[in-house]
């Protein structure tokens, strides 16, 4: 799963962690250093999640949580702080804030509940990772906002790829969820409908032969 992500924080240092350990999750996201920048950055171009600090320079996170709130954006919040009594953790929650975390934290742990809370908030019918979006009630996919043609068979076979987008998938569990228990199903075919794949969304290149096993939808390795 994938998603934008706007990091508000005004500690440049650990602002860039955290974007880059997003973006190497297949996360779209991008930091702002302070509250009214990000209230200014979400305007017409609202994220999926934000991920808030406490502290910043311009006045509380809490008030810009209420602020975007009161402006009538719902993406979640995850709000970061260095205060971890109960009362803070709550004063964040009312304010609107879905999770809270403590500083220091582990980068694998906000990674973690960040697809928790989007899990709980994005739409079911709606798959994307790194610029690439399935939406099931149109049945469109896209890539960086272009429009993917793609036949009833490739669509299904993109969308179990993304649905399990990090994962390495063997051709037969691929052969045996998109075709079924249709007859003439080989793993060549698997092979032919990976390759169409490829070239109908372009590059960077998404979909990685993992060799003896299978194919695995991930962001290209440095």
């Amino acid at each position: 799963m994938s998603a934008r992500i706007l990091v508000v924080d005004d500690d440049p240092h650990l602002a860039d962690l955290v974007v880059m350990a997003m973006r190497y999750e297949g996360f779209e996201a991008e930091a702002a250093g302070s509250g009214s920048e990000a209230v200014s950055r979400v305007t017409g171009n609202a994220p999926d999640l934000l991920v808030l600090d406490v502290r910043l320079p311009d006045g509380s996170g809490l008030e810009t949580c209420r602020r975007l709130r009161r402006l009538g954006h719902r993406f979640p919040i995850i709000f970061l702080t260095a205060m971890g009594r109960t009362e803070d953790r709550i004063a964040g929650l009312r304010s609107g804030g879905d999770d809270y975390l403590t500083k220091p934290f582990s980068l694998e742990e906000l990674i973690v509940r960040t697809r928790v809370v989007l899990r709980r908030t994005m739409p079911a019918d709606r798959l994307s990772y790194a610029g690439l979006e399935i939406d099931d009630g149109s049945r469109e996919v896209r890539r960086e906002g272009r429009l993917i043609e793609l036949s009833p068979k490739e669509y299904t076979l993109l969308r179990y790829l993304l649905a399990n987008a990090g994962r390495v998938l063997t051709k037969r569990q691929i052969l045996d969820h998109v075709w079924e228990s249709e007859s003439g199903g080989s793993e060549g075919l698997v092979h032919t409908y990976v390759s169409y794949l490829r070239r109908r969304i372009g590059g960077p290149p998404l979909i990685h032969t993992v060799p003896r096993v299978g194919y695995t939808l991930r962001l290209p390795r440095s």
